[in-house]
């Protein structure tokens, strides 16, 4: 665990002496990563290129807003001494579920105030999103946080976290490393979106594709999370995660019957 890459060094311009959070330094590039997939699918699908970079700044501070949001509400309690703590994204502490939550709303309110085809959009943009979170969970992982309940020692892909000022993973226990499966999860949805982009059978199918397939990765991530912060619908059945990624199968479910019926390519 290194949440801190380095701190820069006195005689550095506006930054002297600040930490570079590998956090953040890892969500910028998913970011960066994002957009330039974005850039080139947008343009092979034909849409205007300015009202796509418009939509994905929007998107990418509405992801954030929402993410973060959403673990403030979880964990209100550990903001009550430091309430600007809430501001300090760059350390840790983002739900991805309030990001995709908070995105889908305004990509709807996006794209009909600019008159684009919001299934188009959502197919074109949902690929850079699966590819951006795959980051962001190896930045959680040099964070220490959303980590995994404690395995056999003999497990093959055991970590250990070791003391850092400011760590929230247990120190020197065998913990299922449940941010890198969720990563490689990520990269594995995001490559199947890529085939599925040139089969799909109605405009939309590869937004809701991705929203079904991350909700049974998430589930199944969920069942060997050892932090507490995302809390519980029913203890310890069924965790906020799961049970929103089981309304998201519902939704997935009701609107793939609807598209399959009212198709629009």
């Amino acid at each position: 665990m290194h949440p801190i890459l380095f701190h820069f060094p006195d005689w550095f311009p506006l930054l002297a002496g600040k930490a570079l959070h590998v956090y953040g330094l890892m969500i910028a590039i998913g970011f960066l990563a994002g957009l330039g997939y974005i850039k080139s699918a947008a343009r092979a699908a034909k849409l205007p290129e300015q009202d796509v970079l418009d939509l994905f700044f929007c998107l990418m501070v509405a992801g954030i807003v929402g993410s973060r949001i959403l673990y403030v509400i979880n964990s209100v309690n550990d903001y009550g001494s430091d309430p600007f703590m809430v501001f300090r994204v760059w350390e840790g502490g983002l739900v991805f579920q309030g990001g995709v939550i908070a995105c889908v709303l305004v990509a709807i309110w996006f794209t009909r105030r600019r008159q684009l085809p919001f299934w188009q959009v959502a197919d074109v943009f949902v690929p850079a999103l699966a590819l951006g979170h795959a980051f962001g969970r190896i930045g959680c992982f040099f964070a220490g946080c959303c980590f995994g309940r404690q395995c056999d020692p003999d497990f093959l892909l055991a970590v250990h976290f070791p003391h850092i000022a400011g760590g929230i993973a247990p120190v020197g226990v065998p913990l299922y490393p449940v941010q890198l499966f969720e990563a490689g999860g990520e990269i594995l949805i995001f490559l199947t979106l890529l085939v599925y982009q040139k089969r799909k059978r109605f405009t939309g199918a590869v937004f809701l594709l991705y929203i079904g397939l991350y909700a049974v990765l998430r589930s199944v991530v969920e069942l060997f999370r050892g932090d507490s912060i995302r809390g519980f619908v029913i203890e310890p059945y069924l965790s906020r995660g799961q049970f929103v990624s089981l309304l998201s199968l519902i939704a997935v479910m009701v609107l793939w019957r609807y598209r399959t019926r009212n198709r629009e390519n």
